[in-house]
């Protein structure tokens, strides 16, 4: 009997996922997701050999080696001697009669063909678009040809700076067509990160839009890009996408501005570059700078087309036939991420441009019920926004294609958590609750559709992702919370940071010898569950006693008059630490002191007296990432009055002002 209450057990299609061929294909029974995952993990290099062999993936030249960790684990090699290219194999091989790429082995992956349908696009006008494998296949061999006439070679970078459309997709493929090295950054960020990050990454070439739109307002984001484009000695072109038509700016001196359509019109699609090594740097991805400059992580085409297929392949089970649809924004990991794995399986990608409660407060309903969605990713964030929006209103929709309910960033409540499995998955669907990070663009851990599911968990350790949790001692633990960590190494883990390996080594391995520290709190249950409490960098010390912020936000969420909620720490002479708590009341709920003293007690009488903040404030919303995730590090600074260096992760930035100067009480 477990330890955890299971809400999900699985059945049906489930029993029979490509993660069910994969183990009965390795002798393992299907339906026992523990051996599996075990056997993973006691032996990376049985489980990497076997599932890429098992995925398809293509090589022109197959690798001799699996890994070389003679360097420790934070420089681990991967795929040793093999060439390949991402493209290849997510576009080229699916449209493309073609014999000479080879695979460790037979596979059952199957090209999808030219017409198959690869995007479907839309946006909050109300403007949509499609494009087939063969479509977006030519046109990322356009957008290849253009860089190399631009002077872009392999391994040089190119920036992405622009809004979720169609152009997107193709151009994140284009670069590895190439070996360029993409660079994708969110778009709301402006022209100060814009151009950190430009910098760092020596980009020769960005691609940009003339504007962007959100809740019906104009983005005029290559004003960013115009401000920024001096400041980067290596940028020697801009290419614009027309997209709202709005009048820009434009600039014939070097940095020259470029308009995308007139430049690839007479293009031949340039021919992939199909013999990359397996370590040839596809993607820089910045992780969140809310406490200092942002750490440019690196991927390569082998490690992170590995990961990410196994992911969408044994994770989400994404089968040609299938819509996936995940809320998320190409500067995020999670934009690459669903972008590569859809494509690799042959799926179709359903991008959405815009807010998901605009242009009417059911719209995001809508699109998933007319477009047929199968797998929606959300973040708990989200989830909680639209519940109080338009909860009343989701009975008018369809959901019943939903086959797959994604979550990522951020710890889940269980109110909301089964809000979602029964309101969106009318109880059926499983919630593949994920968690890992830009730094490894992948999973630490995630469930399996094999496996039964109790409410807020994330499954188990992700196959062959060595993972435990320690306490400051290097101890392991079991049925406590400590340290998240992981004990061998994985072909996605970021190979340093660009241009500042010690920073690399002083975030990952300072802590624990070899070992990566990933900065969460975890625990695994006795009967093998895991669950997630939030970063242990944000962690409370009261009176030498260790409470983590997600506990304190659990309890207040808990409360019937409250939808979000941030709980930091800040100094006290007595205590070390005292608890500050802010508080985002629901809908048409007003802010009194009797509520605030009823919000306090409800803490005290959940978590005991050591939740008891020193003072609670409310306020009309939290400073977030795009990813939905609540940055405590900026909210403490600010109550503090310390300077908070980067604030371009953070998409309501303006938040902090209203927390510095309390403004609701």
């Amino acid at each position: 009997m477990t330890d955890s209450p299971i809400i999900w057990r699985p059945n049906g299609d489930y029993l029979t996922s490509r993660v069910a061929d994969f183990a009965q294909k390795n002798s393992i029974d299907p339906e026992d997701w523990r051996s599996l995952i075990q056997k993973s993990t006691d032996d990376i290099e049985w489980f990497w050999n076997s599932f890429v062999s098992f995925a398809g993936m293509q090589w022109s030249k197959p690798y001799h080696t699996l890994l070389d960790q003679s360097k420790g684990l934070a420089w681990t090699d991967w795929f040793i001697g093999g060439e390949t290219n991402i493209a290849y194999n997510c576009l080229d091989w699916h449209v493309v009669d073609d014999d000479s790429a080879t695979t460790v082995n037979q596979s059952t992956r199957q090209r999808v063909g030219a017409s198959h349908l690869a995007l479907i696009w839309e946006n909050e006008s109300g403007q949509s678009k499609r494009l087939s494998y063969g479509e977006l296949n030519i046109l990322s061999g356009k957008i290849a040809a253009l860089l190399k006439h631009l002077g872009v070679g392999r391994g040089d970078a190119v920036g992405i700076y622009m809004p979720m459309i169609p152009e997107v997709l193709a151009i994140l493929f284009g670069c590895f067509k190439l070996g360029a090295v993409a660079v994708p950054v969110f778009s709301g960020f402006g022209a100060e990160p814009l151009a950190n990050r430009m910098q760092d990454a020596q980009a020769k070439v960005i691609f940009t839009a003339d504007g962007g739109k959100r809740r019906g307002k104009l983005l005029e984001i290559k004003k960013d890009v115009d401000q920024m484009r001096n400041s980067v000695p290596s940028l020697k072109h801009i290419v614009v996408v027309k997209y709202c038509e709005n009048k820009v700016d434009w600039f014939d001196n070097k940095p020259n501005d470029i308009w995308f359509d007139d430049a690839i019109s007479n293009l031949m699609p340039f021919s992939t570059s199909y013999d990359l090594p397996s370590e040839h740097p596809c993607l820089y991805l910045y992780t969140s700078g809310t406490t200092g400059k942002p750490k440019g992580t690196i991927h390569t085409h082998a490690g992170a087309l590995a990961q990410i297929a196994k992911e969408l392949g044994l994770v989400f089970d994404v089968q040609k036939s299938d819509r996936f649809f995940w809320l998320t924004d190409i500067g995020w990991m999670m934009g690459p991420w669903e972008m590569i794995g859809v494509t690799y399986w042959g799926g179709t990608l359903v991008m959405y441009d815009g807010a998901p409660d605009y242009p009417y407060t059911d719209n995001i309903w809508r699109f998933i019920a007319e477009y047929r969605i199968n797998t929606l990713g959300v973040s708990p964030t989200a989830i909680r926004i639209l519940r109080a929006e338009s909860d009343h209103l989701m009975s008018h929709h369809d959901f019943s294609s939903i086959k797959y309910l994604g979550s990522t960033g951020e710890a889940w409540d269980e109110e909301n958590y089964m809000w979602c499995f029964n309101k969106i998955g009318s109880g059926h669907c499983p919630i593949m609750n994920i968690s890992g990070g830009t730094e490894l663009i992948g999973c630490l851990l995630t469930p399996l559709p094999t496996m039964p599911l109790p409410a807020c968990s994330l499954g188990s350790k992700g196959l062959a992702m060595d993972v435990d949790v320690y306490d400051e001692t290097t101890g392991s633990l079991t049925d406590a919370i400590g340290h998240l960590v992981l004990k061998q190494p994985a072909p996605s883990l970021t190979r340093g940071f660009l241009g500042d390996s010690q920073r690399y080594l002083d975030t990952y391995f300072s802590r624990f010898k070899n070992i990566w520290y990933h900065g969460d709190w975890a625990k695994q249950t006795a009967d093998g569950y895991w669950f997630l409490y939030g970063r242990s960098d944000d962690t409370i010390k009261i009176s030498g006693k260790r409470i983590g912020p997600g506990e304190i936000e659990s309890a207040l969420i808990g409360h019937s008059a409250v939808k979000e909620a941030a709980a930091i720490g800040v100094p006290d002479k007595i205590k070390g630490e005292v608890l500050v708590c802010f508080v985002v009341l629901n809908r048409d709920v007003l802010a009194n002191a009797q509520l605030k003293d009823n919000i306090v007690a409800s803490i005290v009488t959940k978590i005991g007296a050591i939740g008891r903040p020193k003072d609670l404030y409310f306020v009309s919303s939290l400073p977030k990432t795009r990813s939905g995730k609540i940055v405590r590090g900026a909210i403490r600074k600010k109550y503090l009055g310390e300077e908070i260096i980067d604030t371009s992760s953070i998409e309501n930035p303006e938040t902090l002002q209203a927390i510095a100067k309390n403004i609701i009480k």
